[in-house]
């Protein structure tokens, strides 16, 4: 990221605190939750309805990571009420300076194009939303979700994942993965969508993704296997072979984020999948190695990941994918867990520019999975 964008970033930021606008008009987007009004809740959640209005909206206390997440009550007049109007809605913005530099990157236009062109077309278990804006000069941003609270539970590294949980998770992925393979929409509508090697170059470049991965792996060599830390020259530059790989193989629409956290598991028991800022088009082996690793215990891994991936191949082929054969699929899941690793080596020691985004406990957890996968899997042999 050049110096004149986060320049300019900082110049509308410091703006909106100096203006302090309440949000009113559909055009409007908040610069922070307190500037949410109930004529601009009413433009977004009454619009279907015009004798409904919001009479008041109140906000819960705020949550923040990656982007600064907040739930939103809402009460509505007596034809609000009547029609049975949502009571709250979840939200992700960006609220902070910092959350505004680093999804300036290509965070903010991969999730508002999730909800508005790619949700749309899935069936699966995701959250759906009532609006999803960013302005491209100040990059404040906001999505407005139907709120799960009460309806689902959302998991972390102590929820206790069963076989058929994870399998209904690789169902899950198999659907968006085939429904996009090779489609012309990934050059068309969707042209626009940045590729995962692409996304990995950025972070590279804007926020020297290399020294936050390498200083990572150092400050989780607790849970690192020494055989895999004695190699730790090697880790970086077969990263980014790995992440070169998307460039090469044939794509479809990834999520990208795939951690635990980052699914929950509904009333019914079914696996859904939220925040889907790093939305990409890139193949679909990372995802795949992202859940499985993430998901399970080292054990559980070790006994039912060729099973799971098999399992995933399968409804993928159904899906609207192809059949791939199991070595060049486990091949590549293989060689995507070291961009994977990436993502948590980067959290766990984020540079200044880059916001906190994760605990450490749970961090370093995924870090201690994903490094044991590498090492029991002899990745960086495969790059030999």
């Amino acid at each position: 990221m050049t110096s004149d964008k986060i320049e300019r970033i900082k110049a509308a930021f410091e703006r909106d605190q100096r203006e302090d606008r309440p949000a009113v008009n559909p055009g409007d987007i908040p610069w922070r939750y307190e500037a949410i009004t109930p004529e601009w809740m009413t433009h977004i959640l009454c619009k279907d309805h015009p004798e409904a209005k919001v009479v008041s909206v109140s906000l819960d206390a705020p949550d923040s990571g990656t982007s600064n997440r907040r739930r939103v009550f809402v009460e509505y007049n007596d034809a609000g009420e009547r029609l049975g109007l949502p009571k709250s809605v979840f939200c992700k913005a960006t609220v902070d300076l910092l959350n505004r530099i680093l999804l300036s990157t290509s965070a903010l236009l991969s999730e508002t194009t999730f909800y508005n062109q790619i949700r749309p077309q899935l069936n699966i278990e995701a959250p759906e939303a009532y609006l999803a804006v960013y302005d491209t000069e100040s990059y404040a941003s906001i999505v407005v979700l139907k709120d799960l609270a009460g309806k689902a539970s959302f998991c972390s590294h102590h929820t206790q994942m069963t076989l058929e949980r994870v399998k209904d998770q690789m169902e899950l992925l198999a659907k968006l993965h085939g429904h996009f393979y090779k489609s012309p929409q990934l050059d068309g509508e969707l042209g626009h969508m940045f590729r995962y090697d692409d996304r990995f170059a950025a972070l590279d470049r804007d926020h020297d993704f290399k020294s936050m991965c390498e200083a990572g792996l150092r400050a989780a060599a607790d849970v690192v296997p020494p055989r895999l830390l004695a190699r730790e020259a090697e880790v970086w530059p077969a990263t980014v072979k790995a992440s070169a790989r998307h460039g090469e193989l044939p794509l479809t629409i990834t999520h990208g984020d795939v951690h635990l956290k980052n699914w929950y598991i509904t009333d019914e028991g079914r696996m859904g999948l939220g925040d889907w800022q790093v939305t990409s088009k890139g193949h679909w082996s990372r995802d795949v190695a992202y859940t499985i690793t993430t998901a399970l215990t080292v054990e559980q891994r070790r006994e039912w990941e060729q099973q799971l991936l098999r399992h995933y191949l399968d409804a993928f082929a159904a899906a609207g994918g192809e059949a791939v054969p199991f070595e060049e699929a486990w091949f590549n899941y293989r060689q995507q867990l070291l961009t994977t690793l990436a993502w948590w080596t980067m959290t766990l020691t984020p540079s200044k520019d880059v916001p906190d985004m994760q605990p450490r406990d749970i961090t370093v957890e995924f870090i201690r999975r994903i490094a044991i996968a590498i090492d029991d899997l002899d990745v960086l042999d495969s790059f030999a």
